[in-house]
């Protein structure tokens, strides 16, 4: 597997009034060798823990895409793995569509089980299931919420989503800071979130880009919310361009990917 690029974003936002945050997100695992293997993460945790974040998010999609040849990762080894990150404030997880989709555990279970959830259950890494946890600091506690997939389980046309975005932030504060993880884009784009930053993945910036034409980015808003960051009323979306690969084991334009962000109080 290719080296990940660490690309970096500035978030200056109205709707932040706490101390500065740096995050790193490190999306879209699919974890399979030799193209995304376990050792392959191991090295990226290790990177990760070396440029030294306030906190790690991992907005899901730990699974492979089963049509990519290799030999797939079960999610405890995966976990396993990212257990190794070291953040002070923490690191927290949600689920992608693949997560649901591709889980057999989930397909037998009529969709009431989840291998990943199952993994993060007993782990250090903190699983949000359209949930929120608030996070205490020096320089002003903020809430960091987490929604599940949008398209959840396998349903393109989105008849069996899994996310809950007023569930994940029923118990923040009206006027508390705000992060929020949601795995695919779209959410930001139709749910409008009130939140300063929102962190995805799930497009793969699409996987293969020439220039600004992606045409393979999955999403109902075609390239338009592929890979950056975007911003709407002082509230910004960051999509990573994440770490794994869907359907071919091929990025051209995009290369995996680990996502820092700097998030500060706009100054006027």
């Amino acid at each position: 597997m290719r080296r990940p690029v660490v690309v970096r974003h500035r978030v200056e936002s109205p709707h932040w009034r706490g101390a500065p945050l740096s995050a790193v997100v490190f999306s879209d695992l699919h974890v399979v060798a030799p193209w995304s293997s376990l050792s392959a993460v191991a090295r990226a945790v290790a990177r990760i823990n070396a440029l030294g974040p306030d906190i790690v998010l991992v907005p899901g999609d730990f699974i492979a895409d089963p049509k990519l040849p290799g030999r797939r990762a079960d999610p405890d080894e995966i976990v396993t793995q990212l257990e190794r990150l070291d953040a002070p404030l923490g690191v927290f997880a949600t689920l992608g569509n693949h997560d649901w989709a591709d889980c057999r555990v989930a397909a037998e279970s009529g969709y009431r089980r989840n291998s990943v959830r199952e993994a993060l259950a007993g782990s250090r890494i903190r699983h949000l299931e359209n949930d929120a946890a608030r996070i205490e600091r020096d320089g002003g506690d903020f809430w960091l919420a987490g929604v599940d997939s949008i398209i959840g389980e396998g349903s393109l046309n989105r008849t069996r989503p899994k996310h809950d975005l007023d569930a994940a932030l029923a118990p923040v504060p009206g006027d508390a800071d705000v992060v929020l993880m949601a795995h695919e884009p779209d959410l930001w784009v139709e749910e409008r979130p009130q939140a300063a930053l929102t962190v995805s993945g799930h497009t793969h910036g699409g996987q293969i880009a020439f220039g600004r034409w992606r045409p393979l980015t999955p999403s109902r808003y075609g390239s338009a919310y592929a890979h950056g960051r975007f911003q709407r009323d002082g509230r910004h979306l960051v999509v990573s361009g994440g770490f794994g690969y869907t359907a071919v084991p091929i990025r051209i334009g995009v290369p995996p990917e680990l996502t820092w962000i700097d998030l500060s109080r706009e100054e006027t």
